[in-house]
C-alpha cells in the first residue's frame, strides 16, 4: 500500500443487476489503499449496501461520488429526478435550484455517497457544442454563476461535496473530450471572463472543481489540456483563491490521454495541480506511476484529500430517508418539470382524448443504454387517452423527438436519419415534443407545434404527457 494511491478513483460500474462483477477491483482497489470511488448505476437499496460495504471493508474513511448532474435518480434508481440545469436556468427560480442541490445532497448521502459531481458551470454558448447543451444553467455568465452558487450551498447544506466542471469551461468547444483533444482559442482575459461561474462557484465555498480536458493555447501556449496546465490551474488558486481539492475528468476520455499514455498523464497531472485522478482506465498502473509524482506536489495532494475525507469537515455514512420524504422531493421535482415545459413555437393545439404517438429517438446507436421511452405513453393512457397504433381517423398525431447531449454522436443538431424522418411524420402532425434543447426547434420541418420538454429521462416525459392532457 503506497499512500499516494489515496489520489485515486476508480469507477464500479451496475451490471447485469448488480456490482458483483466488481468484486475483485474493490477487494484490490482498497487494499492498495484508493482514496474512494466513482460509482454509476443501481438501486437504492444496493448502492446503499455496496457504499455501507466498501467503508466496511477499507475500515476507513472514502470519498464515494456519482454523477448526479439531474438529481440522484439520474444513476439511482428510486431516487430523485430532477429537472437538467438548462431548465432549471429556464425557470431562474434560485430558491428552486437550491432545493434541487438540497435534494441531490439529502439522497446522496442517504445512500451512503459523499461526493457529488455537479453543478456544470459551463457556458451554453456554442450551438454547435456536441456536449454541454441542457448540462449547462445557460450562456450569461452573472445567471449560470447565480445558479451554481445556490445548488453548491443547497448540496453541501446537507453534507455531501459538491464540485464545479468543467474548468475553466467546456462551452465554446465544437468537439467532445471524450473522443479527443477539443482546442479553444481566445485570449486568456476572454477565458478568464467566461471562468466567471467558476468564480462564483468558489466563494460559495465549493468544495472540488474539476477541470476540463481541453486546451486553451492563447492561455497556456504549450496546448495543453487544463488539467494538465500549470498556469491554468493556478490561476484557480491564486486568483480565484480556491483551496478545495481539485480532480481530474475521466481519465477514460480520449482528452485525457491525447497528449500521453495514461500513468505519464496521470502524473503530469497531479504535478500540474490536480489532487485526485478520476476514473483511470488501469488504476493500479497509475497508482505505481504516482511513484514518479514531486514529493512537494504529492504532499500537498495528499494533504488536501485528507482535508476532504475528514469525518470533522464532512458528515459520513448515511442519512435518513423516508418515504414521506422521497415522496415529497419526487413531487417538487415534477412541479418544476410542469413549469419548465413550455410551447417554443406554434399555438397550443386542440386534442382529443385519442391520439397517435411517433418516436425519432436521436439516441439511438451508441454504447449507452437510453432512458425508457414508454414513460409518456403509461401517464397519457393513465389520464384516460387512447394511444391509437395507427394514425386513424380523429386520432391527433403526436411526435416524440428524443436528442440528448450524447458524448458518441459528436455533433449538437440531429442527424440526418432522423431528420428524414421528421419531414415523412410532420405533416399532419398536432404537436411535435422536443426532449432537447429547445435551440433544436430550428431543425424541425413545418410549422407544427413545438413543446420544449428538454430531455428524454421518465420526469420530463411524465411533464409533458400533464401538459398533454390539459389540451383537451
Amino acid at each position: 500500500m503506497t499512500p499516494r494511491a489515496r489520489l485515486v478513483c476508480p469507477a464500479l460500474r451496475w451490471r447485469r443487476g448488480s456490482f458483483k462483477s466488481e468484486r475483485t477491483k474493490i477487494e484490490q482497489a482498497v487494499a492498495a489503499g484508493v482514496g474512494g470511488f466513482i460509482l454509476f448505476g443501481g438501486t437504492r437499496a444496493a448502492v446503499d449496501a455496496l457504499t455501507s460495504a466498501l467503508r466496511d471493508t477499507a475500515g476507513r474513511p472514502l470519498l464515494l461520488g456519482s454523477d448526479f448532474e439531474r438529481g440522484p435518480g439520474q444513476q439511482v434508481r428510486g431516487l430523485t429526478e430532477l429537472p437538467p440545469p438548462a431548465a432549471l436556468g429556464y425557470l431562474n427560480d434560485l430558491d428552486a435550484t437550491y432545493v434541487c442541490g438540497q435534494i441531490t445532497g439529502t439522497e446522496a448521502r442517504a445512500v451512503g455517497l459523499t461526493w457529488v459531481f455537479a453543478p456544470v458551470c459551463d457556458l451554453d454558448v456554442e450551438p454547435r457544442n456536441p456536449i454541454v447543451q441542457t448540462r449547462a444553467f445557460g450562456a450569461d455568465p452573472s445567471l449560470v454563476g447565480s445558479h451554481a452558487g445556490a445548488w453548491i450551498k443547497g448540496c453541501q447544506e446537507h453534507g455531501v461535496m459538491a464540485c464545479a466542471k468543467h474548468f475553466p469551461g467546456h462551452g465554446r468547444t465544437t468537439t467532445d473530450s471524450h473522443e479527443g483533444l477539443p482546442v479553444v482559442n481566445g485570449s486568456a482575459a476572454e477565458l478568464q471572463a467566461e471562468a466567471a461561474p467558476f468564480a462564483a462557484a468558489v466563494q460559495a465555498g465549493v468544495a472540488s472543481v474539476m477541470p476540463a480536458h481541453v486546451a486553451y493555447p492563447d492561455w497556456d501556449p504549450s496546448g495543453s489540456a487544463a488539467t494538465f496546465s500549470k498556469p491554468i490551474l493556478d490561476y484557480l488558486r491564486a486568483t480565484l483563491a480556491f483551496d478545495g481539492l481539485v480532480v481530474t475528468d475521466a481519465f477514460i476520455m480520449a482528452g485525457a490521454t491525447a497528449a500521453a499514455p495514461e500513468g505519464v498523464a496521470a502524473v503530469a497531472a497531479v504535478n500540474a495541480g490536480c489532487d485526485m485522478l478520476l476514473y483511470p482506465t488501469d488504476w493500479a498502473g497509475v497508482v505505481r506511476e504516482l511513484e514518479h509524482v514531486d514529493p512537494d506536489r504529492a504532499e500537498h495532494a495528499l494533504a488536501r484529500y485528507g482535508a476532504a475525507v475528514d469525518p470533522g469537515a464532512w458528515p459520513r455514512g448515511t442519512s435518513t430517508l423516508d418515504e414521506v420524504e422521497l415522496g415529497e422531493h419526487q413531487r417538487f421535482a415534477d412541479g418544476l418539470a410542469d413549469r419548465a415545459v413550455h410551447l417554443v413555437r406554434g399555438e397550443r393545439p386542440q386534442l382529443g382524448k385519442t391520439v397517435s404517438v411517433s418516436i425519432v429517438d436521436d439516441d439511438v446507436g451508441g454504447p449507452y443504454s437510453i432512458p425508457p421511452r414508454d414513460v409518456f405513453h403509461g401517464e397519457i393512457r393513465g389520464r384516460g387517452f387512447r394511444v391509437s397504433p395507427g394514425r386513424g381517423p380523429g386520432a391527433r398525431h403526436l411526435i416524440l423527438v428524443y436528442a440528448e447531449p450524447r458524448s458518441w454522436k459528436g455533433r449538437a443538431d440531429l442527424g440526418p436519419v432522423s431528420l428524414a424522418k421528421l419531414e415523412r411524420l410532420v405533416p399532419g402532425a398536432s404537436l411535435v415534443i422536443l426532449f432537447a434543447h429547445p435551440r433544436l426547434v430550428n431543425q424541425i420541418p413545418g410549422d407544427v407545434p413545438v413543446l420544449c420538454a428538454w430531455h428524454g429521462q421518465s420526469l420530463m416525459q411524465r411533464a409533458a404527457a400533464r401538459w398533454v392532457a390539459t389540451q383537451v
